[in-house]
């Protein structure tokens, strides 16, 4: 397969081959011109160095990804978004789709999995904002249609996998279901009967336990407080404000063209392109968004800054469960807030979520002022229950990321 391939993006829309890009001579005497003004001499050698470390983190992340894709049984590419203030870089191992050997890009679009859950929160937080909702709001209140036992369950607790509620997805009956009629998915409220007769796992707020039936709740709950289907709330709360031009909700299991293609792997066999093996509906809120690596670049960075709720609803969307993991585990120590995970890794502190599902594995991470962002998209699923082996590489790579993004 290709090596490690590196493209950035200056602010202007110019690309080029970001390899060398730190031209010599720049620093010389001493001083280096900046406009009308000179930078003097300790200035210019700080900033050579932080030129630097990283080239020297995205020479370190380059090897990384392209010893994972090299590796048996590793996926068929893998594509890490970092973006720095206005400067954004694409790194890519592999290709796009194994038929025609197409090498990744920034605009290829992805199932982003559980990072949907993220997208959930934003909705969410941006209804709170208007005051159509808020966080202790409960589902008795709003989906009085749903079991009893759930009534006192509140938004925040759905929202930071504190609820108690079974999780439809780990269900027989669900996946008896899924597997008779892929392509077709029922109706999102419809997910959650496959758990509304089980009792709740604990008392709801009492403990962590992440549950994709919380983000299909959440999304009933944006729908019945704002009036308006929930793929309209994210159209206009989130998509437009963050300009997110490639991101959409399917119900069916189409992935608009160009598209990274996701594979089973499991060799000996050759990978198996599984990318629409199933309509995204059976995952809805909890895990449908599709996407590209360009608009979940600027999802994180806008979600993780507040940019789509008021500053008191983001606060306390930042008090955080120390411990409680994404699936799969993001880099570093991880921790649980509303709908986002705190990652403190041994280069800095980054938020964001991760995700999973067939053919598929992604992670989005910022700083808390959405300068500083690292996505990374797999084209198979790598969990460490799905591929103990190779997951301890994609996580080191997640780590890699995030350096290469604070350098």
């Amino acid at each position: 397969m290709p090596s490690a391939r590196r493209t950035r993006r200056r602010p202007g829309g110019t690309s080029v081959v970001a390899a060398g890009l730190v031209a010599a001579g720049l620093v010389a005497a001493g001083l280096v011109a900046a406009g009308l003004g000179v930078i003097p001499a300790a200035h210019a050698a700080h900033a050579a160095h932080a030129a630097d470390a990283a080239n020297a983190s995205a020479a370190k992340l380059d090897r990384a990804l392209e010893a994972f894709v090299a590796a048996q049984g590793g996926p068929p590419g893998i594509v890490v978004a970092i973006q720095r203030n206005d400067d954004f870089t694409l790194h890519t191992a592999g290709v796009s789709d194994l038929a025609t050997g197409a090498a990744p890009r920034a605009d290829d679009h992805v199932r982003l999995a559980s990072v949907a859950k993220a997208f959930s929160g934003a909705a969410a937080l941006a209804v709170v904002a208007q005051r159509k909702l808020s966080l202790t709001d409960t589902i008795g209140d709003t989906l009085p249609y749903l079991p009893r036992a759930w009534a006192p369950v509140t938004l925040a607790q759905l929202l930071g996998h504190t609820s108690g509620i079974p999780d439809f997805s780990k269900s027989s009956a669900f996946q008896e279901a899924l597997g008779s009629s892929l392509l077709v998915a029922p109706p999102p409220a419809s997910l959650l009967e496959f758990v509304a007769d089980d009792p709740l796992d604990f008392r709801p707020g009492s403990r962590y336990h992440y549950s994709n039936s919380d983000n299909i709740a959440v999304g009933l709950m944006v729908q019945a407080a704002s009036g308006a289907a929930y793929e309209s709330v994210l159209q206009s709360r989130v998509y437009e404000p963050l300009g997110l031009t490639n991101t959409s909700l399917p119900g069916d299991q189409i992935i608009p063209a160009p598209y990274l293609h996701g594979y089973a792997v499991e060799p000996p066999a050759a990978p198996e392109d599984i990318s629409e093996v199933f309509a995204a509906g059976w995952t809805w809120a909890s895990g449908g968004i599709v996407s590209t690596p360009a608009d979940a670049t600027r999802f994180v960075r806008g979600y993780v800054s507040g940019a789509t709720t008021d500053a008191a609803t983001h606060s306390a969307q930042f008090r955080f469960v120390k411990g409680a993991k994404s699936e799969p585990p993001g880099p570093g120590a991880n921790a649980a807030g509303l709908a986002i995970f705190r990652y403190r890794t041994k280069c800095g502190t980054v938020y964001g979520h991760t995700g999973n599902t067939a053919g598929y594995t992604a992670f989005v991470a910022a700083t808390d002022d959405g300068l500083r962002s690292a996505t990374v998209s797999v084209t198979s699923q790598v969990t460490p229950n799905s591929d103990p082996k190779r997951f301890p590489a994609l996580r080191r790579i997640f780590g890699l990321a995030v350096c290469a993004a604070l350098s």
